[in-house]
């Protein structure tokens, strides 16, 4: 009989009498309970990296039998496991207000780790949310124009779908305009003011209208835009001008709007290349993105991709029956999300229930002619409508 020690062969290595290698395991730091299940940081052995433990996600959910398990990179050489037992969007919880509100910031509904989801636009002052027809998109800009209608900001509208969208909102904005030819002049209209802004600024050798007195600061202007692809898709070759300027306007409002006080909201049901380069320039400047289910896979990735392409997936996931349900991307990561569902009735009671807060701003006011007699509230309506008049509605 042999006295040899016996070839041993653990994973594909041959050792001669050696003891099979132990695996080494991660570090997993202290077990963090949270309403909706925990998380735990992993410090990662060398020669790992975060990619590892994100495809191996999904075995971890089915061996702990949760409903999702997240992993994200938290620093370098950590990432960060988050688990959830139950799915925390199938039915978002409006969370306790706590604090006071702060200008420009709105909870909009609650993120997949059970947290409240809000859009601060002093922090990212743009905004890109893209939706198919009942995703939840007009859902999500309800909900954001009821939490700053009652704060001292302007709303201005740019609708040009006839105003069938942001009209709803008619008592609560400043301006609207419901085709191309109106989106042109108040977007250029609102150039002028960043432009005017810019000199107050340079002249009290401040870098934005935060550093101004409370009394010197202007008053902070959302502009909404609703179907951007309104403003770029070309019927003729007469309505190219038209679309390249209010492309240039709007990119000219991102790129300078931010320190000025102006700050966008762009929506559309579909956003691709082929609305023209000036499509593209404008993405670039919204740092915010917001994806909802989609009708095919070019506006996702326009609106997440260069973000975070991982993203892409997880939009391209979303079913038809989960309304309101987005993914949020930024250079960080991306994250589901759920806004709170406020109604068109309600968002329409709410603007008008705040109307007296509607700010007269002189720079539109003058280009668009004096408002009208009495006191200096609501600027002149762009389409010529009576604001108290019956309002078409669509339900998207």
């Amino acid at each position: 009989m042999s006295r040899k020690a016996a070839l041993v062969v653990v994973s594909g290595l041959v050792g001669k009498g050696a003891p099979p290698p132990q695996p080494r395991v991660p570090a997993r730091g202290v077990l963090h309970p949270t309403a909706g299940g925990f998380w735990f940081l992993v410090r990662l052995l060398p020669g790992q990296v975060p990619d590892a433990f994100a495809k191996a996600a999904p075995a971890m959910a089915e061996g702990w039998q949760v409903h999702a398990v997240r992993v994200t990179a938290y620093r370098p050489g950590v990432v960060r496991v988050v688990a959830s037992a139950t799915d925390p969007l199938r039915e978002p919880r409006v969370p306790r207000q706590r604090e006071a509100v702060q200008p420009l910031r709105v909870a909009v509904g609650a993120l997949e780790t059970g947290t409240q989801w809000v859009i601060d636009l002093r922090e990212v002052p743009h905004w890109l949310i893209v939706g198919a027809t009942r995703s939840g998109k007009s859902t999500l800009i309800n909900a954001l124009v009821a939490g700053l209608a009652p704060q001292p900001v302007a709303l201005v509208g740019v609708d040009c779908k006839g105003g069938m969208e942001l009209s709803l909102y008619g008592p609560r904005l400043s301006a609207l305009a419901t085709d191309r030819r109106q989106a042109v002049k108040l977007l250029s209209a609102l150039v002028d003011l960043t432009l005017d802004r810019m000199a107050v600024c340079r002249a009290a050798r401040v870098r934005n209208i935060w550093g101004l007195t409370e009394e010197d600061r202007p008053t902070p202007v959302v502009v909404i835009v609703d179907e951007i692809a309104e403003l770029f898709l070309l019927a003729s070759r007469s309505e190219k001008d038209e679309a390249q300027a209010a492309g240039t306007a709007l990119i000219r409002l991102a790129q300078l709007g931010a320190a000025l006080g102006v700050f966008l909201i762009v929506a559309g049901q579909r956003v691709g290349s082929d609305l023209g380069p000036g499509v593209t320039a404008l993405r670039a400047q919204l740092g915010g993105r917001v994806c909802h289910r989609v009708a095919d896979p070019g506006t996702a990735e326009m609106a997440l991709g260069d973000l975070n392409p991982d993203a892409i997936k997880a939009a391209q996931a979303i079913r038809p029956d989960q309304a309101g349900t987005a993914v949020l991307a930024s250079g960080d990561g991306w994250e589901r999300a759920r806004s709170h569902l406020v109604s068109e009735s309600q968002a329409e009671a709410t603007a008008a229930e705040y109307a007296h807060l509607t700010p007269y701003l002189p720079e539109l006011a003058d280009f668009f002619g004096s408002p009208s007699a009495g006191p200096a509230v609501h600027l002149e309506r762009l389409d010529g409508d009576n604001p108290d008049a019956e309002r078409p509605r669509d339900h998207t």
